[in-house]
């Protein structure tokens, strides 16, 4: 009765493992986003996609601190690289969002509308602003990817 105790735990085990490494693509997943020194970032499925999410960076947020509004962009509008395209106010401030692209907005987070703590609790995940078709993919290889947004936030704080 024993062994078959430590058999179903050594089971049990190994399918917490396998639930954990099944969760993996979203640790790679960081190798199609990008940032831009404005602190938005942009996510594409993978590199030759025309559609992205966008969003502000973990290092915005906190900078930003608990926020309060978000004014999301209108879909159907398009934006040229730079363009503002949505608003975000917190308690601290408040800060124009800019478009990492040129594209056209296909999706707004209508979450943030009820819960705009959400860019707080998960700005990468849950807290995306809008979803964009994009006009000029190439636009994307402007934009930093993790190792050289982390460079230019450690040069920025200098």
């Amino acid at each position: 009765m024993l062994r078959v105790t430590r058999l179903t735990s050594h089971a049990l085990h190994i399918a917490r493992i396998s639930q954990a490494r099944s969760i993996a693509p979203f640790r790679f997943a960081s190798q199609h986003v990008r940032y831009t020194k404005s602190h938005e970032w942009l996510r594409r499925e993978s590199d030759g996609d025309k559609m992205a999410t966008v969003g502000v960076t973990d290092h915005a947020q906190k900078a930003l601190g608990e926020v309060v509004f978000v004014e999301a962009p209108e879909v159907g509008k398009e934006f040229g690289k730079g363009d503002v395209i949505a608003a975000v106010e917190s308690v601290k401030a408040a800060s124009d969002i800019n478009a990492p692209v040129s594209g056209s907005i296909v999706e707004a987070n209508d979450e943030l509308a009820e819960s705009p703590e959400l860019i707080n609790k998960s700005p990468l995940e849950k807290g995306w602003i809008c979803k964009m078709q994009l006009s000029n993919p190439e636009e994307v290889n402007d934009l930093l990817d993790e190792e050289a947004y982390k460079a230019f936030l450690v040069e920025d704080e200098k």
